[in-house]
């Protein structure tokens, strides 16, 4: 399996990030962290190795990136309108670098699909809802889709337009729907067990069924935790679903 650490000084975050890649070829896959994470944290946790059969198939390549979460929602001692300002910088440097890089490194403009668990849900999932064009499909595991969960009831536009559940009940531009209509696949899940919040994923499958926007809402067993146990499961899982060969 091909493994890559790219770095770069990122203009939109004034700091140097790293960005790790896995495979050859196969679907573009972009991985969000956890919490306050890095861009190895997943090779960490074992679900690189997870879903290294796919790798090696040639049918997913992944891009791992790391998050600054530290900066914004999860650091007590920022002022809140700088996380907010920080998490609008942290989707200009997906939006304006990390996109780039994937479509020069897969020598294309190839289609990206998000992934994620815990905080990382959110980001996936949000990343694919404002960018449908770019991005087409998204694997949100275990998330909570009400960004206000992280920001300690500060609410400003930013958090607003990076919160689905607020912002995706008003949207009626009729082209963004269209192409988040017309995705690779839109996944959903949670566990049911301890620490997990299944009315988040049910309350934005609602949201979804109301504009029309096909997915798959996933929810597993009452045993089925809010831990990596559950990821190492459902990651290799949703993958293998959403790039079966024909």
């Amino acid at each position: 399996m091909l493994r890559e650490i790219h770095n770069w000084y990122s203009p939109s975050l004034n700091k140097d990030m790293e960005l790790a890649v896995y495979g050859h070829y196969g679907t573009a896959i972009l991985l969000f962290p956890t919490a306050a994470a890095d861009h190895l944290e997943y090779e960490r946790f074992k679900l690189i190795e997870a879903v290294k059969p796919l790798i090696d198939d040639g049918r997913v390549k992944l891009f791992s990136i790391g998050s600054v979460n530290n900066e914004s929602w999860l650091n007590d001692s920022m002022y809140p309108p700088h996380k907010s300002i920080k998490h609008g910088q942290y989707n200009q440097y997906v939006i304006e670098e990390v996109f780039p890089f994937i479509f020069d490194n897969c020598k294309n403009r190839v289609p990206i699909i998000t992934a994620g668990a815990s905080f990382g849900a959110l980001h996936a999932a949000n990343t694919f809802f404002r960018c449908p064009d770019i991005v087409r499909g998204t694997i949100a595991m275990s998330g909570v889709y009400d960004l206000k969960y992280y920001t300690g009831g500060y609410y400003d536009d930013n958090v607003y337009y990076n919160s689905p559940i607020d912002y995706l009940p008003d949207l009626n531009d009729v082209n963004r729907l269209n192409l988040m209509r017309d995705n690779l696949g839109v996944v959903i899940a949670s566990g049911q067990g301890d620490y997990e919040d299944p009315s988040s994923s049910k309350y934005l499958s609602e949201i979804l069924n109301s504009k029309g926007i096909k997915h798959w809402l996933d929810l597993w067993g009452h045993d089925i935790k809010h831990e990596w146990s559950t990821w190492l499961q459902m990651l290799p899982y949703f993958l293998n679903e959403l790039t079966k060969k024909n």
